[in-house]
């Protein structure tokens, strides 16, 4: 049997430093059974060995009057070195003196000579070298690898031990960056830990001046607790514009929460949950930096978590629920029937209605709307099957793609193996993408689009016109339908510009030659308008609003019956 060794099977090395050969064989016969022992004559020769490539001791018994190079000399240099200076030393000595200067210069203890007592040398030997192994590991623990800030857990164990000695008022400021996951997604994780190390830099320069600790949270999240500042703004605005001039990128936008520690006896933890929860509060709006919390903000902080919780159970026992909303061709005589989109509802068993505005960015913000996307997905795709086999009509149905599904290696796969299980055409279940996925990452949605569109999808860009990059799109990325945002359609009966732009956006379809979809139509007056102007689709509250399966199966019906009565 192999007999293998473990880590409390391998000898520390101890180097004794001694210019007298007794002195070094005394204590080399004390020590030798349990620690490696290497010897050094003078402080010029144990600098040399402590400096070799293999070097690896874990204890110096150092001699201080040494000819060539003393022993505070010695201690000196090490102390002056960032990896000797994790070294433990003991001192030997027989001057009081001596003893009380050498502790002062950094060594760890001392051993007073003459060597008479072998059992305490060895025992005070173990005693220094424990701790500071176990100093060390604490060390490796505290600090951040990346940032160079604490870390979470050692930040809020020290932040426990000040908080009852601080006699200021403080806060705990929370700093996240936006759109992080871009960095590493583009550029890899090298460059995002490059980023991440520099901010850490940003915020160690000011901590002296804010009076404060700070640590990394998590990937892209850090925290600051420091004495109480009239405003952050200029602080957070400046780090911003170091960042963006560091990073070439104006894609990071930082944002931060802060919260006012009354209570110096509270939990950090909570404040910083707190913190946090108004940080996130502020994530995609762009007239500030930062915000402080509030008491509405903790409600909807509480209650979002319920939301987060409660998903499991949403999906599971059907609390979410699919609604189709009618889509017209209104170019002919009469407005036809021709598709739907599906639209998610919570009815939650306990809170009722949950307004889709309320959980949809929640999910899209914590990467959960892709379970969301998955279930309506699976719906929609049965839904269609079920309204084939029960009135012989194929009524095409729109489902979202999120931008976090973009990034899902699996996507194409699971969207065809739907198409499979429910024995549907690639024209039957319609893909749409919105302008923030593209914003987000144009390289990736450009590529997940032009596979998808080559396997037959069809792909609807929806809210056409709402932000900036939408022209851009539509130069990269091939659509089959342009579906223009409510916005436009609601404000187009107001004023001139708004009818102007509803006109200019049925031009560019005309020129790309696809189908456009007008939304959110609730009057008669838009209806005809929109009549006037060419456009093919409408959807909205004038037709009617989403609607359950069971009551959109009565539109197919009284649609067939139309079809009927004109055909005769």
């Amino acid at each position: 049997m192999k007999n293998y060794m473990t880590i409390s099977d391998i000898k520390r090395r101890v180097l004794i430093v001694d210019d007298e050969p007794i002195n070094r064989e005394l204590l080399g016969a004390m020590l030798s059974q349990t620690f490696e022992i290497a010897t050094a004559s003078n402080g010029q020769e144990a600098m040399m060995m402590l400096t070799q490539p293999d070097a690896d001791y874990s204890l110096i018994l150092l001699d201080l009057l040494m000819p060539v190079m003393d022993g505070f000399e010695v201690i000196e240099r090490c102390q002056s070195d960032e990896a000797l200076k994790r070294i433990p030393i003991i001192v030997l000595t027989s001057e009081k003196s001596a003893e009380v200067r050498s502790i002062r210069m950094g060594a760890a203890d001392f051993i007073t000579k003459p060597y008479d007592m072998p059992e305490i040398i060895l025992a005070r030997c173990e005693r220094i070298i424990e701790l500071s192994e176990d100093k060390s590991i604490i060390r490796s623990t505290e600090r951040d690898k990346v940032s160079g800030l604490y870390t979470r857990s050692y930040f809020f164990v020290y932040l426990r031990q000040i908080i009852h000695r601080i006699d200021h008022p403080t806060d705990a400021l929370v700093l996240n960056i936006d759109r992080f996951h871009l960095i590493n997604d583009l550029f890899g994780r090298d460059e995002g830990d490059r980023v991440l190390s520099y901010i850490g830099e940003l915020i160690s320069e000011r901590l002296s001046g804010l009076r404060g600790i700070a640590c990394r949270s998590e990937s892209d999240t850090f925290f600051i607790f420091c004495e109480r500042q009239e405003e952050y703004e200029s602080l957070i605005e400046e780090i911003q514009t170091k960042l963006s001039a560091f990073t070439k990128s104006r894609s990071l936008r930082l944002r931060a929460g802060v919260y006012s520690c009354e209570d110096q006896k509270g939990d950090p933890e909570s404040w910083f949950s707190r913190a946090k929860a108004a940080c996130d509060n502020i994530r995609g709006q762009y007239g500030s930096f930062t915000t402080r919390y509030n008491n509405e903000l903790y409600e909807r902080a509480v209650f979002h978590e319920r939301l987060i919780g409660d998903i499991d159970d949403a999906i599971n026992n059907r609390n979410f629920v699919v609604y189709y909303q009618p889509k017209y061709k209104i170019l002919g005589k009469y407005p036809v029937l021709t598709s739907a989109e599906a639209l998610i509802r919570w009815i939650h068993p306990e809170l009722g209605f949950i307004n889709p505005g309320e959980f949809i960015p929640l999910f899209e913000q914590n990467g959960l709307i892709r379970r969301v996307d998955h279930f309506v997905w699976r719906s929609a795709a049965q839904q269609i099957k079920r309204w084939r086999e029960q009135y012989n009509v194929t009524i095409p149905i729109s489902v979202n793609v999120s931008r976090v599904d973009i990034f899902d290696p699996e996507l194409e796969k699971k969207l065809c193996d739907l198409l499979d299980e429910f024995s549907l055409s690639h024209n039957e279940l319609m893909l749409e993408i919105t302008e923030s996925a593209y914003a987000d990452s144009s390289e990736r949605l450009i590529e997940v689009v032009n596979s998808l569109r080559s396997k037959g999808f069809k792909i609807e860009m929806d809210d056409f016109g709402a932000g900036y990059s939408s022209l851009n799109m539509l130069t990269e990325i091939p659509i089959d339908v342009l579906k223009i945002d409510r916005q436009f359609i609601r404000r187009m009966l107001l004023d001139d510009k708004n009818l102007r732009l509803v006109k200019l956006v049925r031009d560019i379809a005309g020129f790309l030659r696809v189908p456009v979809v007008a939304e959110g139509v609730e009057e008669k007056e838009q209806l005809k308008l929109l009549k006037r102007m060419g456009c093919d689709i409408v959807q909205g509250y004038y037709f009617s609003p989403p609607l359950p399966a069971e009551r959109f199966g009565e539109l197919i019906e009284q649609d067939l019956q139309r079809k009927e009565e004109t055909s005769c």
